[in-house]
């Protein structure tokens, strides 16, 4: 089964930067390409929302209050994703999710938490 893993939440000032990782344990290096991979974000009260996506035929997509700011890559040789997050303020305050999804399947990480707080 593969298992998706974040790390790089945490406590940041408002103005500031933040780097999310994700990686895809378990999955065929071979097969990762395959699958379409974004980061979600959930706040507290508040329904999950897409903060971006990367996708092999869409390329990439970003939700409207992180464009310009936020940019999403991959590492295909390291089964990661990343997310770059910059001019962080404190309407961005959220546990992060990583999703792959693919006709092979729908996964998701467990979350980071991201606080932007003065």
């Amino acid at each position: 089964q593969v298992q998706l893993v974040e790390s790089g939440g945490g406590l940041v000032q408002p103005g500031g930067s933040l780097r999310l990782s994700c990686v895809a344990r378990r999955m065929i290096t071979s097969e990762f390409w395959r699958y379409d991979k974004s980061w979600y974000r959930q706040a507290p009260g508040k329904e999950r929302e897409l903060v971006a996506s990367l996708s092999a035929t869409a390329g990439t997509n970003y939700g409207d209050p992180v464009k310009g700011r936020f940019t999403i890559s991959r590492d295909n040789s390291k089964k990661m994703v990343y997310l770059q997050m910059n001019s962080l303020n404190p309407e961005d305050t959220a546990v992060y999710y990583c999703n792959f999804r693919s006709g092979s399947g729908d996964f998701w990480g467990q979350g980071t938490q991201v606080t932007v707080s003065s």
